[in-house]
């Protein structure tokens, strides 16, 4: 039996805006349902002695140590450049323009 019914769903799409159509509502209505069964489920499975994940498997970071190194020389850099001014690299302007 649907624990939602096709009028709960009407009126939580009236509360979010959303204009559906009377066959939508019948579908929606069905599909929450399966998705309230399935979280249902997972509760009745989810006892304290179950401790609470955010992914199945276990994650770590792998971090790599900071290690200062030279600056690439930026006469070098910029002399590959199409355009560069006082030393940075020149782009077109593209904020103000009319689109």
């Amino acid at each position: 039996m649907s624990t939602l019914s096709r009028d709960e769903v009407a009126r939580v799409a009236g509360l979010a805006r959303i204009d559906l159509t009377p066959a939508e509502l019948d579908r929606l209505a069905g599909e929450l349902d399966v998705i309230v069964e399935s979280v249902a489920r997972v509760s009745e499975i989810a006892t304290p002695d179950v401790p609470a994940t955010s992914h199945p498997l276990p994650l770590t970071n792998v971090f790599r140590p900071d290690v200062l190194v030279e600056p690439v020389d930026r006469a070098l850099v910029l002399a590959s450049a199409p355009e560069h001014v006082d030393g940075k690299f020149a782009v077109p302007q593209i904020l103000g323009e009319d689109a």
